[in-house]
């Protein structure tokens, strides 16, 4: 993760340096080492090394340079090689100070993109989803392994560090909402949590993951903007939940784009594999698909209602109960899904017939399952009941739960003969 770090930083100066007139952007090779050669020079000079200012170290170069020669360079290499040291490209970053070299480690493992087990858990059924579900549209048979470990580890680790970021998102929406006491919970913890939201949404939470994908050469524009897509949607999530929690009024333009970009992480998966295989993207799958996300989205939401009141989750029908009432909500919604149905239909129509009866079968069995659902062949919608007054519904299921947890409530059997 250090090696990441540093071409993060290393990228970072080459846009300032071409932003600065000091190099030419160019696909050449040799030019690109070069570029990079300076970029890490300078990366190197801007370091903390005791009390040196940075007139000093511009005044020790220059003073200096003309000193070395290739020949040095090369007897300098031959010297650090037969003591057994590591090759130049792979030493960390020198510091001179110790103490500002300790707290540089400490940035570091704070600013790590890691992710846990918890997230990988959380992304796995996900990606079994995607697996079974998007497979077809790359002519890959799920049922044969390799055609799922070939890739496993570049898709696992990209759903995995999005639900770690996910995770993080949905703890600074429940917090104002716990109905728990600070003392219960853990004051110090919650102040972590904040700290932690703060740092990496308040900077760019994707970037190391948007390193190493621009490492192993996977990293396309597409990509990159649907990486941003994921942290719009966080964003409008934190400012639509914060306006019901406050009693304020939300936009209908932000509700529709939000639901929209909420699948962002089936594209990022997607776009991904296209890439790992060397393949155009099908333009046609990719908007069929999105459709069908869209349509996925709204049932899934309509399946969680109740949770996502609980815990303050984005959901389109909370947001459409805001903006329409109790009683217009469920039409207004009704109508969203059959639009969304119509376009689905006709873009079904378009694709291979093999591939629209493979997917329409996946649906079926997704269905059956009882588990994520990838297309809108679900049967009969069902709209749960609206919940008007959400506070009163939290107060009621956590009095129910405590009473539950005190010994107030007891369950009776009665068995008759």
């Amino acid at each position: 993760m250090e090696g990441l770090r540093k071409l993060g930083q290393v990228q970072k100066l080459l846009e300032l340096m071409q932003s600065q007139g000091i190099i030419n952007s160019s696909s050449n090779t040799t030019n690109a080492d070069s570029e990079r050669f300076l970029a890490n020079l300078f990366l190197l000079m801007i370091q903390p090394c005791g009390e040196l200012d940075m007139n000093t170290k511009c005044q020790l170069v220059s003073e200096h340079l003309p000193k070395i020669s290739a020949a040095f360079l090369e007897e300098a290499l031959q010297c650090l090689s037969e003591e057994g040291h590591e090759p130049a490209e792979t030493v960390f970053p020198l510091y001179c100070d110790k103490k500002a070299g300790l707290d540089s480690l400490q940035n570091d493992s704070d600013s790590m993109g890691m992710v846990g087990l918890d997230a990988m858990q959380r992304a796995n059924s996900t990606l079994e989803d995607f697996c079974r579900s998007y497979f077809m549209f790359h002519e890959m048979d799920v049922n044969q392994p390799q055609s799922i470990f070939r890739y496993l580890p570049i898709l696992s680790f990209t759903e995995g560090y999005i639900y770690q970021l996910d995770s993080l998102n949905e703890k600074s929406l429940q917090l104002p909402i716990s109905g728990v006491p600070d003392s219960e919970l853990g004051l110090e913890a919650n102040q972590s949590w904040i700290v932690q939201f703060m740092k990496l949404f308040g900077t760019e939470p994707f970037r190391p993951h948007l390193v190493l994908l621009e490492q192993h050469g996977l990293l396309t524009g597409r990509i990159r903007e649907e990486f941003r897509f994921g942290e719009e949607y966080w964003a409008l999530e934190r400012k639509l939940c914060s306006a019901l929690m406050s009693k304020q009024e939300v936009s209908v333009e932000d509700v529709m784009r939000a639901i929209h970009l909420k699948s962002f992480d089936y594209r990022v998966l997607n776009l991904l594999l296209y890439q790992l295989r060397g393949e155009e993207v099908n333009e046609l799958h990719m908007e069929f698909l999105s459709v069908s996300e869209f349509l996925v989205e709204i049932s899934d939401d309509l399946f969680d209602y109740e949770e996502d009141v609980l815990e303050n989750n984005f959901n389109i029908l909370r947001m459409l109960v805001r903006i329409y009432g109790a009683s217009t909500a469920p039409t207004m919604l009704a109508r969203l899904i059959s639009e969304a149905e119509e376009k689905y239909d006709l873009l079904l129509k378009s694709l291979d017939p093999k591939l629209s009866m493979n997917y329409q079968k996946r649906c079926e069995e997704a269905t059956k399952e009882g588990g994520k659902i990838t297309g809108p062949s679900f049967g009969t919608w069902s709209i749960p009941p609206v919940i008007e007054d959400e506070d009163s519904y939290r107060s009621k299921i956590s009095n129910s739960k405590q009473s539950v947890v005190s010994g107030d409530t007891f369950l009776t059997l009665q068995v008759s003969d």
